[in-house]
C-alpha cells in the first residue's frame, strides 16, 4: 500500500508565496515521477508541474516563471514553491506519484488535496 500526503496550503494575498510539500510512503521500490495538479471549482483537474526521477521538469504555461517544482528522492518528497500568486491560482492542489512497489506493481497514487486560496 502507498500513501501520498500533501501539506502547506492556505490563504495568501495576491503577489504572495506558498510552499507545498508532498510525501509518499509505504511499499515503495522507486518513484518514477511526481507531479502537482489542481482543480478549481467547476473546472477539470489540470496539471501544474511534473518532475521525473532524473529531475527533468515540465510546467503548465500559466505557472512558468512563477512556480518551481523540486524533489528529495531520499525522502520520497516533492515540493512546489509558488511565487507571485494570482487569484486564478486558487484551487485544490493534488499531489501525484507514479510508483513501482516492492510487489512488482506499477501504480499512480493521489493525495487528498490541499486548498490554496489567493485573495485579490
Amino acid at each position: 500500500q502507498v500513501q501520498v500526503v500533501e501539506s502547506g496550503g492556505g490563504l495568501v494575498q495576491a503577489g504572495g508565496s506558498l510552499r507545498l510539500s508532498c510525501a509518499a510512503s509505504g511499499s515503495i521500490f522507486s518513484i518514477n515521477a511526481m507531479g502537482w495538479y489542481r482543480q478549481a471549482p467547476g473546472r477539470q483537474r489540470e496539471v501544474v508541474a511534473v518532475i521525473t526521477s532524473g529531475s527533468t521538469t515540465d510546467y503548465a504555461d500559466s505557472v512558468k516563471g512563477r512556480f518551481t517544482i523540486s524533489r528529495d528522492n531520499a525522502k520520497n518528497t516533492v515540493y512546489l514553491q509558488m511565487n507571485s500568486l494570482k487569484p486564478e491560482d486558487t484551487a485544490v492542489y493534488y499531489c501525484n506519484a507514479k510508483v513501482s512497489t516492492y510487489y512488482g506493481g506499477l501504480g499512480t497514487y493521489w493525495g487528498q488535496g490541499t486548498q490554496v486560496t489567493v485573495s485579490s
